[in-house]
């Protein structure tokens, strides 16, 4: 007969072992590539992290209390002490956010879509630029009319993509082209069309100055000390509609909340002084639909606006859910004390980009563009991850050659948010005779074409009268 043996109880070291593998198998993420977002948030009491000492324990909840405080922050770690707290903007009491991390792969498949890759003013843009830079030099003329000498070697300069006389030769609805009165060099001057077109982009120009004038101020606003170089803010001209010498006039062009100053490395800038409270297009449109709007820190949701055929994972969904729950932190409050890698600062983000492309003309910009405002924004090294993250709200188009950021929202159905700024009627205008170019070229490739089959024919013609003469006389000789 045999004995069974009883299995020997395990060890109280082999029990922890064995407690330790089956804690790290179900409770703690996997490491993937996938980008950190934050999963949840939540309160916990101040005296959590008041870091004073322990009273001497009378009770055995009590001492499961600091084994839970001390637990809490060995978990939290580096942002157990990421309490949000603004001096004078957001006050302390307002909200307490310590926000925790989890590993979810938030790639999103980015999807061609044709409505915004047809969006000519945005497209045509690039083409346009340099086209109103060689018109403003023909206006600026006394004689409205300069030789090609004047502005062949300045197609760097100008955003000229070839020579810059083959450039205006592409459009003759724009610039007219005639034999000069020295040395037969070839003069242009503007067309009868574009010259109207110019006296109403002026007479915008005049009209909108103070529109004009708040945009780059909100512009300067939205950086860390309100202050921008001059270089970036003329990189950011044609984006906010500003005329090419709107920055050489500043007693007429701007108030004296503007200064001109001099940063480190002898870099000359443009400082605004902070004189009043200023809201994003956010907040103004949460006040027009009638919701209070009582103070910062508010949880304010972005418009989303989908492409067709743009499907999210459960667990992405969940993470947008709670990422649009986070409180909303307007670009013009202070950000010294957000965690750079936290939600919420990911959250401020899209609003600055939010902001940005809300105050320029076409609501689209060059992504290189907008990567050159990293240092004075305090935007991340990786901000074009945003782009990716957030598909629902920009848009990536990659026509002519480039990467161009569109806001959805501008281009809804429901457009009522955004007022259409009257320099983009001028500008569609120009378009028109960009288009108008096309035709009248390719009437002249066909008439030339046409022009070359005709002689060709009246020389086979003469040809064969020639060749029926000689045979004539070659058999009149014959009869002789």
């Amino acid at each position: 007969m045999k004995r069974t043996l009883a299995a020997e109880p395990p060890s109280p070291v082999e029990r922890s072992r064995r407690t330790h593998r089956s804690t790290r198998t179900h409770c703690s993420p996997r490491r993937t590539h996938s980008h950190r977002i934050s999963s949840s948030l939540f309160e916990p009491p101040l005296s959590l992290f008041a870091g004073v000492a322990p009273s001497p324990l009378s009770s055995p909840s009590l001492s499961f209390l600091f084994v839970a405080v001390k637990t809490v922050k060995k978990l939290l770690g580096r942002f157990g002490e990421s309490i949000i707290s603004f001096d004078g903007k957001v006050s302390v009491n307002s909200l307490l956010h310590i926000q925790r991390y989890s590993y979810v792969n938030v790639y999103m498949k980015w999807k061609k879509d044709s409505y915004y890759d047809s969006i000519e003013d945005i497209h045509q843009s690039i083409l346009l630029k340099p086209i109103i830079a060689l018109k403003n030099c023909i206006a600026r003329d006394p004689n409205e009319c300069i030789p090609i000498s004047d502005v062949s070697k300045r197609g760097l300069q100008l955003d000229v993509p070839m020579k810059v006389a083959r450039f205006m030769r592409q459009y003759p609805s724009i610039f007219e082209e005639f034999t000069g009165p020295q040395y037969n060099l070839p003069w242009f001057r503007l067309t009868p069309e574009a010259a109207e077109i110019d006296k109403d982009e002026k007479r915008v120009y005049k009209d909108c100055r103070e529109d004009l004038q708040s945009r780059l101020k909100k512009m300067i606003l939205m950086t860390r000390e309100n202050v921008l170089p001059l270089k970036i803010i003329q990189g950011m001209q044609w984006y906010l509609g500003l005329p090419e010498d709107f920055l050489q006039y500043p007693e007429r062009n701007l108030d004296d909340s503007f200064k001109f100053v001099e940063m480190e490395g002898g870099l000359k800038a443009l400082a605004v002084e902070r004189r009043e409270k200023i809201f994003s297009v956010m907040e103004e449109n949460v006040m027009k639909k009638g919701f209070i709007f009582g103070g910062t820190m508010e949880a304010i949701e972005f418009p989303l606006f989908p492409s067709k055929g743009l499907r999210l994972r459960t667990k992405i969904q969940n993470w947008l859910d709670e990422f649009q729950k986070l409180p909303y932190i307007s670009p013009y409050d202070d950000f010294s004390n957000l965690d750079p890698n936290s939600d919420i600062a990911e959250k401020r983000l899209i609003g600055v980009l939010h902001e940005l492309l809300s105050l320029f003309v076409e609501h689209s910009a060059e992504r290189k563009k907008l990567f050159c405002l990293k240092k004075y924004f305090g935007l991340p090294q990786k901000m074009h991850r945003a782009f990716e993250r957030h598909p629902h709200m920009f848009y990536l188009s990659f026509r002519n050659n480039t990467c161009s950021v569109i806001l959805k929202e501008a281009y809804s159905f429901d457009r009522s948010a955004f007022q259409k700024h009257p320099l983009l009627g001028v500008r569609k205008k120009y378009i028109k005779l960009m288009k108008k170019s096309q035709v009248i070229l390719k009437n002249r490739r066909v008439n030339n074409r046409f022009s070359k089959s005709s002689s060709k024919q009246d020389l086979d013609s003469d040809n064969v009268d020639k060749e029926e003469h000689e045979i004539a006389a070659c058999s009149a000789e014959q009869v002789v």
